[in-house]
């Protein structure tokens, strides 16, 4: 068997084409343009190149995009004060916060300083409780892309086991709510599962999400189940000469599309629709906000 494999990056591109679809409308029928404002705070070259792709899209999206970009050394009460301005404009209907932050600030303070309706990451501890309890909440953008990839792929994934290999706050657990809220039944598998492997085995929808490279390999996966590989990791390649490196997933990739029916790439798999879906979040903050429809197809 030879997998489907699962093309996040054009999945992405026709997500951005229903948010730019759904800006233009609301521009015109409402004369609402949603905002989305980003705070960098310090220069890591990984987030300044994030976020500056996050403006871009943005943009070309038909929304308004509001940059701040604050020194390492800036402090708490200074951030928070930022934040509460953003959280009080009309014209910001999404806030995110880039992590990681300098060492010297709490994160935690700083994203629940967020208004819960502009957390368009959906990490305040107000959406994770609504997104626990199967309310209403904005949902952190991996998993819902997760989410949108199995639902194009696979239609209804009622009644379906699931395990997610990573108990993350920002990928595991969410994943678990989103497939529960789509009536599968879920199994969240860490480091202290016994015989993992077997685990993994038994379901028709694996998530890898456990920041360890190529952990997963093709005799872990059940012939025909659909892979979903959130890993990112750098590992060396002497192949391409010395200092070399390459992005790997946290599936063995040519083993597991051996066996299974769909698998997602790395790169070019999941980490293209994390944009798409903080943009279709955006898009969903400034429709509650003014109680309009929210666009069809990219919500949880």
């Amino acid at each position: 068997m030879s997998a489907k494999i699962i093309d996040g990056k054009a999945f992405a591109e026709t997500v951005r084409g229903k948010v730019a679809v759904h800006v233009a409308r609301l521009k015109a029928d409402h004369g609402i343009t949603p905002g989305l404002a980003v705070v960098l705070v310090g220069e890591d070259p990984a987030s300044q190149v994030y976020v500056r792709n996050k403006g871009k899209q943005t943009l070309e999206c038909g929304m308004n995009s509001f940059e701040h970009k604050l020194d390492a050394s800036t402090g708490e009460a200074e951030l928070l004060a930022l934040i509460e301005r953003l959280n009080n404009d009309p014209a910001v209907h999404g806030i995110l916060v880039q992590l990681p932050l300098p060492k010297h600030l709490n994160e935690d303070l700083v994203i629940n300083a967020i208004a819960p309706d502009k957390d368009v990451d959906g990490f305040h501890i107000s959406n994770v409780g609504r997104l626990g309890t199967g309310q209403k909440s904005m949902v952190p953008c991996t998993p819902l892309g997760c989410l949108m990839l199995l639902r194009d792929h696979l239609g209804s994934l009622s009644g379906l086991n699931a395990v997610v290999v990573g108990r993350s706050n920002i990928v595991g657990k969410p994943m678990a709510n989103l497939l529960l809220k789509d009536s599968c039944t879920v199994t969240i598998a860490h480091s202290r599962t016994r015989e993992i492997e077997a685990v993994c085995r038994a379901a028709d929808i694996v998530v890898a999400a456990v920041g360890r490279p190529e952990m997963i390999r093709g005799d872990w996966i059940r012939p025909g189940a659909t892979v979903i590989d959130v890993g990112i990791n750098r590992v060396a390649a002497p192949d391409k000469g010395e200092g070399k490196t390459r992005i790997v997933g946290d599936v063995h990739f040519e083993s597991a599309s051996a066996v299974a029916g769909a698998i997602t790439p790395v790169p070019g798999g999941v980490g293209p629709m994390t944009i798409a879906c903080l943009l279709a979040n955006t898009v969903t903050a400034c429709c509650r906000a003014n109680g309009l429809a929210e666009p069809e197809g990219l919500t949880a």
